[in-house]
């Protein structure tokens, strides 16, 4: 049992991963509208264009690991055209650099053996004197590549050469770790390629289910710790914010899952048909009864029911329902015959059923029968982290839907977004979404104009001014900045829970407060 509860766990967890792939291949593909690849590779044959220049040197060569590897290579380099340069570990000034992580000078290398002189045999390139300093990643610190200046034009290297070349070094990094990061990204989802049919096959989702935030994170856990226990649960939550979708979730996640998930809109029903609805006829019952139907207590015997908005449900159909899943066995209207139920139940409601039991329009034993777990889901508001990424997939997805090419949308628009208070939460997103794929012409950018009224409304009276921030870059940077700075607020500068809010270490919280001149005291 232990051991089909942890395969069942490890199923779900697969989910997440496979979904934050996709998540961050969105990402890849909304950001290339702005900045590509492409422009990180022109930045540094950039460099290796100017850098001769700025240091009086003939040539400039940048070196990079392969990722998973030892193995070092020339990335780019004055004068190699398609030739790759691959120094070994020891033996060659770029594999010490790269290996010690301290930046080197060489002078009077053409008197010298090593690595340089079998280059210079092959390209007809002389080495005469170099510098070269390592190259950091900028989150882990760890030496990924070097560069290396060749040849000064008149006298050596200094050590003031070898400072230089360092600080060049760092801003190089990002662009490295861009390219790099890029590459590998996009093997890894090949690879994952086999494993992401597998889950498919196994989850249905309506969408793609966005956690970013630690609010959804944490909704996320509560459903693969329960997902595999015989217990009922009870998910709360405002209009639209996908209490539907965690109901599947949850049934897919189980030993349930090749049974059936039968979803009912307890809102939907006319009171005086919600018997037979859950527990069936048969043929004769009652006048127009033609033949026999199986009632949603039937129809959903070795999967899941799902009673939406249970809160209602009439007063007069709840002590039956009681009984019912009391019991687990009721009959068909018109007949005698005790049906066993066999079904795990799943209750959700946008109201407070305790206030509903105080106002006595719902029973003390069903509530305390309907459910041993409480999932609440926070509403889009209390989610910022969320919306950027549900933007992107739910655009990726009308998209398809609509036969148009991946429109690319405006930083404006993202932070009109971010600035809402989305009151008809997900939903309501996916809607605006649909609104400005279906009124931007194919291959335009989404611009500001197109939103509704309504949103541009809102966001217009609380002052914000979304026109301030022109590009994606500096869209991004001023969402995570308020979100920071509100989660100081709202943990009275208390670093460690501000950051576990955030979903990020404190570690790097500190980083981001460094980068973007956040007062630590805050």
């Amino acid at each position: 049992m232990g051991s089909k509860m942890g395969s069942k766990n490890e199923t779900v967890d697969t989910l997440l991963a496979r979904q934050r792939l996709v998540d961050l291949k969105q990402r890849l593909a909304r950001l290339s509208a702005s900045w590509t690849v492409d422009n990180y590779e022109s930045l540094i044959e950039f460099h290796v264009r100017i850098l001769p220049q700025l240091f009086a040197a003939e040539r400039c060569t940048v070196y990079v690991i392969k990722m998973g590897s030892d193995a070092i290579y020339s990335m780019y380099g004055t004068g190699l055209g398609d030739k790759r340069i691959e120094p070994p570990r020891e033996g060659s000034v770029a594999g010490r650099v790269i290996s010690s992580g301290r930046g080197e000078v060489a002078n009077h290398l053409d008197t010298r053996a090593g690595f340089h002189a079998t280059v210079a045999d092959k390209t007809g390139f002389v080495t005469r004197n170099m510098i070269c300093s390592p190259i950091r990643s900028v989150v882990s610190h760890q030496v990924t590549g070097a560069v290396q200046m060749l040849n000064r034009r008149e006298g050596d290297f200094s050590g003031a050469d070898l400072t230089m070349l360092d600080e060049v070094a760092g801003y190089l990094s990002l662009s490295m770790e861009s390219i790099v990061l890029n590459r590998e990204i996009m093997h890894l989802s090949g690879q994952f390629n086999r494993e992401v049919e597998r889950v498919d096959r196994e989850f249905f989702l309506d969408t793609r289910f966005i956690a970013e935030s630690a609010a959804m994170r944490d909704v996320i856990e509560m459903v693969r710790m329960v997902s595999n226990l015989p217990i009922n649960v009870l998910i709360q939550g405002d209009n639209g914010t996908g209490k539907e979708l965690i109901a599947r979730l949850l049934h897919k996640a189980s030993d349930r899952r090749d049974g059936p998930f039968v979803a009912v809109n307890c809102a939907s029903i006319p009171e005086n048909l919600m018997e037979s609805e859950f527990f069936g006829y048969d043929k004769g019952a009652f006048t127009g009864a033609s033949q026999s139907r199986l009632g949603r207590f039937e129809e959903a015997t070795g999967g899941t029911l799902m009673l939406d908005e249970v809160a209602d449900m009439p007063l007069s159909v709840q002590p039956k329902f009681l009984r019912a899943i009391q019991e687990w066995e009721g009959s068909r209207l018109g007949s005698n015959r005790l049906i066993p139920y066999n079904f795990r139940l799943i209750s959700a409601s946008n109201k407070d059923l305790k206030q509903q039991l105080r106002q006595g329009t719902f029973r003390e034993d069903l509530f305390f029968r309907l459910f041993s777990v409480e999932i609440r889901l926070p509403p889009l508001r209390q989610r910022h982290e969320d919306i950027v990424p549900l933007t992107l997939a739910f655009l990726d997805e009308t998209c398809r839907r609509f036969n148009r090419p991946l429109a690319p949308v405006s930083p404006a628009v993202l932070n009109i977004f971010t600035a809402y208070d989305w009151p008809g939460n997900v939903r309501q997103l996916r809607g605006e979404v649909e609104r400005l794929v279906a009124l931007t012409a194919p291959g335009a950018m989404i611009t500001p104009d197109k939103c509704s009224a309504d949103l541009l409304a809102r966001v217009s009276n609380s002052g914000y001014d979304p026109s301030a921030e022109a590009t994606l870059p500096e869209a991004v940077k001023n969402i995570e900045i308020r979100l920071i700075e509100k989660a100081l607020k709202d943990f009275n500068g208390n670093r460690l829970r501000a950051a576990a809010h955030l979903g990020i270490t404190r570690q790097g919280l500190y980083k981001k407060l460094k980068r973007y001149g956040i007062d630590k005291s805050n």
